[in-house]
């Protein structure tokens, strides 16, 4: 079987899928990512981050065409060095997620609107949330308090609120899809390894397998030639778009049944899932 023929475009989550625990990537993918580039395969990567730290674990060295960020608001092509396309929240609708969220005192962020997405508001609530005060941590530079009014004036990339247990994140999921018909809640494993479920809000078109749909649209590749890999909830989208979608083994079992088997992040699951198809 050969990849030239069947692959033409190679997407790829990051933390937990083609990065290992320490952040880096193996000698073995990072071979990998110049095989594919010598064969004209497209890479991409597909991750929540958004661009700044992508930055901070992609060096430039590493070879990837475009980069998905945010969990697809943004797509940033590597070699021309600019965004090619990105979608927000719009003012309207923030506020009423906003109006919602304070009145439930949850402990959440709302990121500014693509690409200044690194940077956002915050409000803590009455009731101490650990998993909150660790990301405020990492943040807290490019972090201000919500104005009084509990309100903005502008559209936003995303709201992240934060739960102890997955029932209160469906709660408020069929609460929120109830009251706003223009966004998507996704859910997401928090990577600080502390059992919180992290919940995501964008845009209702917004997600991993929509910004790879959009490239194979932008750079007329066929649908059924696209390989994908990731390790968590908040990749669904983007390996029931692809043809060729692999959930790694440190995923959540309950997903295991749905993709084809690869092996864990410290294992090189990206070149070695990949081989399958040279």
């Amino acid at each position: 079987m050969s990849v030239e023929k069947n692959i033409g475009l190679v997407a790829t989550d990051l933390d937990g899928t083609l990065l290992r625990n320490d952040k880096s990537i193996s000698p073995d993918d990072l071979r990998m990512l110049e095989l594919l580039g010598e064969r004209n395969i497209l890479r991409v990567v597909a991750t929540g981050r958004n661009l700044k730290k992508v930055r901070e674990v992609i060096p430039d060295h590493v070879p990837f065409d475009y980069v998905a960020f945010s969990s697809g608001a943004g797509i940033y092509d590597c070699l021309k060095r600019e965004l090619i396309y990105y979608q927000n929240i719009q003012q309207g609708t923030v506020n009423r997620i906003l109006e919602l969220l304070i009145t439930k005192d949850l402990n959440f962020h709302l990121f500014r609107p693509v690409p200044n997405n690194f940077r956002c508001w915050y409000h803590r609530g009455k009731e101490f949330c650990h998993e909150f005060e660790r990301y405020f941590g990492f943040h807290n530079s490019v972090s201000e308090a919500l104005p009084n009014s509990g309100q903005v004036n502008s559209d936003a990339c995303q709201f992240l609120v934060m739960f102890r247990d997955a029932a209160q994140f469906h709660d408020l999921k069929a609460e929120l899809e109830h009251q706003c018909e223009d966004i998507k809640v996704l859910r997401a494993s928090s990577p600080l390894d502390s059992g919180y479920v992290w919940m995501e809000i964008f845009h209702r078109t917004v997600s991993k397998g929509n910004a790879i749909r959009f490239l194979c649209e932008h750079r007329q590749i066929l649908p059924e030639t696209t390989f994908g890999i990731g390790n968590d909830y908040n990749d669904l989208d983007l390996l029931d778009f692809t043809s060729f979608s692999y959930l790694t083994d440190n995923g959540p079992e309950e997903l295991k049944a749905r993709y084809r088997y690869a092996p864990s992040n410290e294992e090189n699951a990206f070149s070695v899932s990949l081989k399958n198809h040279l």
